[in-house]
């Protein structure tokens, strides 16, 4: 039983790795709360379904969901630095247009791939059990994104990024495009959201239109627990560390559920991890400053 959980734990953090890994780049390069995701990720599944149950190949269905959410990060930026609309309030619009986008997409609220080719069956060829099947799909495309992202980070457009989110006034005298930078980051982060709502979807055999509703805080959550207890010294230890913290947080969901937990309450369990982990700088400075306090009330 443990090593089914375990499996099943990998499998999905795996998975879901890629979409925690876009979540970075708006949330820690790009200093952008982008609320896109709770949209793009039902957008990506939405499209390789319909793709797949149409009869296409399923590495283009997987393509196709990858280039429409770039085009949903797109019109999320498009609306951010031409419209000047808040970036959180931007995100919103696009997350509840996407809704609608959705279910046009798919003609109604879910779609189910039970029997459909998928990229997991394609692979089944080689003799590997389908957890292994999927285990295997999730270390190449996790790893892919992984060394992509750091190359990218690395490159002179890559530094730019970086520093828009870091000193945006800054480094607008030194010439650069910010609107620009923020644009392509916002369309690479759904892209791989949407990425990675298509290989859900695939592997768990069915698309829903509510499928996204608190990706964000999940991201979020998986971002924060990498961070801690993986480090961030270099960008590349930093995306493999939020890359685990994607396997490490399904395995927490895992044993809470094994311990009692109803899964009606994961939301509000995920929502507290973020909440802690966001207030513990401020609860841990208040500490200090109130042992000090004391210390100084001692010696008096």
């Amino acid at each position: 039983m443990y090593l089914n959980i375990l499996l099943g734990s990998v499998e999905q953090g795996l998975l879901y790795s890629i979409m925690v890994l876009g979540v970075y780049l708006t949330f820690r390069v790009l200093d952008y709360a982008d609320l896109t995701v709770d949209g793009s990720f039902p957008l990506g599944a939405a499209v390789a379904a319909i793709l797949i149950v149409s009869g296409h190949n399923p590495l283009f269905a997987t393509l196709s969901a990858i280039a429409a959410g770039a085009v949903a990060g797109m019109i999320t930026g498009a609306l951010h630095t031409q419209f000047k609309i808040a970036p959180l309030l931007s995100g919103i619009l696009s997350m509840i247009a996407l809704y609608s986008v959705n279910l046009r997409v798919m003609g109604r609220a879910n779609i189910s791939l039970l029997r459909q080719n998928t990229v997991y069956t394609q692979l089944a060829g080689l003799g590997l059990s389908d957890s292994w099947v999927v285990i295997a799909v999730g270390v190449i495309a996790a790893v892919g994104m992984v060394a992509v992202l750091w190359w990218f980070l690395n490159t002179e457009l890559g530094f730019a990024m970086r520093a828009t989110g870091d000193n945006a006034q800054m480094i607008r005298s030194l010439g650069v495009n910010t609107n620009a930078m923020k644009i392509i980051g916002l369309s690479i982060s759904n892209a791989m959201v949407a990425f990675s709502g298509a290989l859900v979807t695939q592997y768990q055999s069915f698309a829903d239109v509510g499928m996204g509703i608190g990706m964000i805080v999940v991201g979020l959550a998986s971002v924060i627990i990498g961070e801690v207890l993986f480090g961030t010294t270099t960008i590349f230890r930093t995306l493999v560390a939020v890359a685990m913290g994607s396997v490490v947080y399904r395995l927490v969901i895992a044993i809470v559920l094994q311990l009692g937990l109803k899964p009606t309450d994961l939301k509000l369990f995920t929502a507290l991890i973020v909440t802690i982990a966001l207030a513990s700088p401020i609860m841990k400075g208040k500490l200090q400053v109130a042992l000090g306090r004391r210390k100084d009330g001692h010696n008096a």
